[in-house]
């Protein structure tokens, strides 16, 4: 089911969109790098300029991801900032090279008078990402030797390196 906002059925030049999604409402996809862990909540001024559309507020909710170093998985709280422009779809013309500037990166595209939350949802929570997700900034990670989590035991398994190409010149030693 898709999270649309008719366009249509706003009067006068602003108005309040505060919506609340369970959990079933988003599905996440097989490439995302993370699962919605609590209802998301929308709540943004929509402001309307002719055929241009402004949303402006936040996206609050709760994304469950996984450690890059204990595999562990850990919940985030997000608050994001939210302030995008729409325009018609007719407008993107989107030929040839060009250079993008800031606000080419805060303007979106809709169509037959709705806007797609659910692909604006997604998107601000792939923009919110770390390249590397940590559950804690000290993590210890898993032994390379073992494997246990470094979290909760202890081993004594020797994780020191050796460069294999110097193997011979320690027997000299």
């Amino acid at each position: 089911m898709a999270m649309l906002l008719d366009l249509r059925e706003m009067r006068g030049s602003e108005d309040r969109v505060e919506q609340t999604f369970d959990l079933g409402t988003l599905p996440t996809e097989s490439g995302d790098d993370y699962t919605v862990a609590a209802p998301v909540r929308l709540s943004l001024r929509r402001l309307k300029d002719g055929v241009k559309y402004r949303l402006v507020g936040s996206v609050t909710a709760t994304l469950r991801q996984q450690c890059c170093r204990c595999l562990e998985g850990f919940d985030v709280a997000t608050d994001l900032p939210v302030d995008l422009m729409y325009l018609p779809h007719s407008e993107n013309s989107g030929e040839g090279e060009s250079e993008l500037s800031d606000e080419d990166l805060s303007t979106a595209f809709y169509r037959e008078e709705q806007i797609d939350l659910e692909l604006m949802v997604r998107e601000q929570f792939q923009l919110s990402l770390p390249m590397k997700p940590l559950c804690r900034d000290d993590c210890g990670g898993l032994c390379p030797s073992c494997g246990i989590n470094r979290n909760r035991e202890s081993c004594s398994c020797d994780t020191s390196w050796r460069d294999p190409r110097l193997a011979a010149l320690e027997t000299l030693l």
